[in-house]
């Protein structure tokens, strides 16, 4: 599993969110927020944006690029 599926997971589940709230706040599909969360597909960077927004971090965290 990649950083990014990773850290997409353990930061929704540590918000208390669903599949389907966070693909609700991001305005995408649940299954969309499945195929990150496995490593199957990539986010593009505007969605990446709203990801982060979302679960209150920074795009650096969730690419791995930062570990705070």
């Amino acid at each position: 599993m990649n950083r990014f599926a990773e850290r997409l997971r353990e930061l929704r589940l540590d918000s208390g969110m669903s599949r389907k709230q966070l693909a609700e706040a991001c305005r995408t599909f649940e299954r969309n927020i499945s195929y990150w969360e496995l490593g199957q597909r990539e986010c593009n960077f505007d969605m990446l944006i709203k990801l982060a927004n979302a679960l209150n971090t920074t795009t650096d965290y969730l690419l791995g690029r930062t570990d705070y």
